[in-house]
């Protein structure tokens, strides 16, 4: 990971959680670090990792008879039709999202664990072969929303967010692979956006795209599926097109590529962000942008995009990155960050009046985790209330988010941290092991890293 090699450690909390039990109450007393501290909490999350994230997906989700991956497993990882209902064998639909984040998470566990690279390679080209042959669209170009198994497309439509990951997921298998086609659709995935998408006199993308290339407007009635109205651009979008991109300039230094990566990350720190913490939502077309609500988890996940993106631009200490960066965090403790439970709400309003969602989403957890960390690892030398927070998140994430009898995250939680029954399927076209994975991932990486520097 990048941002595991930009900053310096700093204080740190003992605190611990027994993995496979109910966390004890956060400690919020911060001690001195200790090298064995370090290793012993990177030591519960990298367990968590392999045990509720990666054993449970590979190799359960593979589909080795109509290609890709499942979609839909129950409570108890079952194998169902879609949201639980019917049997296996309706499980036919691919959606975009959910195959490119399988593939990702492959490709990185193949570089993490050298010993089970063949394992996860075998995965990671799996899933790279089935978007370059089935939900690539061989005659117009770009990638389906959502296909069969047959390659057929479920709809006449092909969204920004949906192709983003597309060139994320196909970037990242071939930096862990090495093979020319994962790279070659990774390309042709950028250069149709770049084609059919790119707002030349604005600036970033217009996000919804027909078949045939075609843009629907704000002329069209209705919305889009990051709930943008017709017409708008979505902060949504545009972090994770971001995060794509990042992802693609790493492995091929284009110069248009590096362009646009920069004028993404420009466009979420003066367009997207705003003071004191946050992120506006949607936007029309010149990036006006329209009052709405807050959306904390995606508030603290940008913090860690935008320190990432830097990092692969040549600018890792960029000021306006990290001072963006630190605000938000700073806002979702805040506003949004309950210190008795030891968690992100949803969403709520900007300055925290009013009654907020209080449900626990399984990727606003992990994205806060993520955050937070990343902000100790910078500023901890001089404040204690990232790592303060970092442990109770965990405490949280271990006591409550994980499904100790089935294994998994839990999607959501309610105000009460009972698991909500409407949302109890492990996994559904929008529920994956990416934010979780991603998190996880980097957290090792860094407190390893801590952990190697408190010698």
């Amino acid at each position: 990971m990048r941002i595991a090699m930009l900053i310096s450690c700093a204080l740190l909390s003992s605190a611990s959680i027994v993995l496979g039990q109910a966390a004890t109450a956060p400690t919020t007393k911060p001690v001195p670090p200790t090298k064995a501290s370090y290793l012993r909490v990177a030591a519960e999350v990298e367990k968590s990792l392999q045990d509720d994230d990666l054993k449970k997906f590979f190799p359960a989700a593979v589909d080795n008879q109509g290609g890709g991956f499942f979609e839909s497993f129950s409570e108890n990882w079952t194998h169902t039709g879609l949201n639980g209902r019917g049997n296996a064998s309706t499980d036919t639909t691919r959606s975009v999202v959910y195959q490119s984040r399988l593939t990702w998470l492959a490709a990185q566990a193949a570089m993490r664990y050298p010993a089970e690279a063949e394992k996860y390679l075998a995965i990671a080209r799996h899933g790279a072969k089935f978007l370059e042959e089935k939900q690539w669209d061989a005659k117009n170009g770009g990638f389906w929303w959502a296909v069969d198994t047959n390659g057929v497309a479920r709809s006449d439509s092909k969204h920004a967010y949906g192709n983003s990951f597309a060139i994320y997921a196909l970037a990242t298998s071939y930096k862990a692979t090495h093979d020319p086609d994962a790279l070659d659709y990774a390309k042709k995935g950028f250069a149709w956006m770049e084609k059919n998408a790119h707002d030349e006199k604005n600036g970033g993308y217009f996000e919804q795209i027909r078949g045939d290339g075609s843009l629907i407007t704000a002329a069209a009635a209705g919305g889009d599926i990051v709930g943008a109205r017709n017409g708008q651009k979505s902060m949504n979008s545009h972090i994770h097109l971001l995060e794509s991109f990042t992802a693609l300039l790493e492995v091929w230094p284009d110069d248009l590529v590096k362009k646009r990566t920069e004028e993404l990350y420009q466009i979420g720190l003066t367009k997207i962000y705003s003071d004191p913490g946050y992120l506006y939502m949607f936007f029309s077309p010149d990036w006006t942008p329209v009052a709405g609500r807050d959306s904390y988890g995606h508030d603290i996940e940008t913090a860690f995009l935008f320190a990432d993106a830097a990092a692969a631009l040549g600018k890792p200490d960029d000021p306006a990155c990290w001072r963006a960066g630190r605000n938000i965090v700073d806002h979702c403790l805040k506003v949004a960050f309950s210190p008795t439970e030891g968690c992100l709400y949803n969403e709520g309003t900007v300055d925290g009046s009013g009654t907020p969602d209080k449900s626990k989403v399984w990727w606003v957890q992990a994205e806060a985790l993520n955050a937070l960390l990343l902000m100790h690892d910078r500023y901890g030398q001089s404040d204690p209330k990232y790592w303060n927070a970092f442990v109770q998140e965990w405490n949280f994430i271990s006591a409550h988010q994980i499904d100790h009898q089935n294994g998994g995250w839990y999607n959501t939680l309610n105000p009460d941290k009972t698991p909500l029954r409407s949302k109890i399927a492990k996994t559904d076209s929008w529920t994956e092991g990416y934010h979780q994975g991603r998190s996880m991932l980097t957290v090792t990486a860094t407190l390893k890293r801590l952990a190697d520097a408190n010698n």
